[in-house]
């Protein structure tokens, strides 16, 4: 049965190994049971904020292997301009057994090997110019995709049921300009504000969205194939233009009869 039991600890009261045991487990058993479902990938918070020398990551949660990960307290890194492209990521080591515990650690690095190995985790990447400033004010969808000077989060994977879908600042931003965009396709506007409500959309919605919207059927594209459809479906509706294959538009339509 559902339960929910807190220890009582009051004076005079003798201290018995249940109760300890309650508090150990407790908050691992609950992340547990409300990550089971969800895929490796950031679970909440671990944001990343620009500063001139540093970057910050934020309090968060990620997992991987099936293994939640916490970051109690924000965490800073210095970075400097290379011009080659770098990844801020989590690498995650081989667990250890320290004293009486079985120590799951990582450390977070910053490195210009774009091949993201199996016991990693990106939070982000960025290509710096010599001179230039490092920013994360996008000024539209599209620029989330800019190449230099600017801190690109499409490639970062969010757990969400069964499969890792995008960062949901990236859904927020498109869904966002897709209602400014004065839209009246059923898709459009469906997604849009499904995606303002949830926050984080699974992959299968994105997919089967991309896929009606634009034609060619279901395709498993990656983040980066993604935010080019979904740049693509900005255009088309601010345009007016019909998207490639789109056999549904909104509004009603008219058939003249001679």
């Amino acid at each position: 049965m559902f339960s929910n039991s807190v220890p009582q600890f009051y004076k005079g009261r003798i201290l018995k190994r249940e109760m300890l045991e309650s508090i150990r487990d407790y908050p691992r058993t609950l992340l547990d049971i409300y990550s089971q479902y969800d895929a490796d990938g950031v679970l909440t918070g671990a944001e990343v904020t620009i500063g001139e020398s540093d970057l910050t990551i934020a309090k968060g949660i990620v997992k991987h292997n099936g293994i939640v990960y916490v970051l109690d307290q924000a965490y800073q890194l210095p970075y400097k301009a290379t011009g080659k492209e770098t990844l801020l990521k989590i690498r995650f080591e081989e667990p250890e057994m320290i004293g009486d515990f079985v120590s799951h650690r990582s450390v977070v690095v910053l490195h210009e090997d774009t091949n993201l190995q199996p016991n990693e985790l990106e939070l982000g990447r960025f290509k710096l110019k010599a001179g230039a400033r490092l920013r994360s004010d996008y000024q539209s969808f599209a620029d989330l995709a800019t190449e230099y000077n600017t801190f690109n989060v499409i490639h970062v994977r969010y757990a969400a049921y069964e499969s890792s879908t995008v960062h949901p600042m990236i859904i927020r931003c498109f869904a966002t300009e897709l209602l400014k965009s004065g839209t009246s396709h059923v898709y459009d506007v469906s997604f849009a504000m499904q995606a303002l409500n949830d926050g984080i959309v699974p992959r299968e919605l994105l997919l089967h969205y991309i896929a009606q919207r634009i034609g060619g059927g279901y395709r498993p594209y990656t983040n980066v194939q993604i935010h080019k459809h979904l740049t693509r479906i900005l255009d088309e509706a601010r345009s007016g233009r019909r998207a490639s294959g789109d056999i549904m538009r909104g509004g009603m339509q008219r058939i003249m009869v001679d």
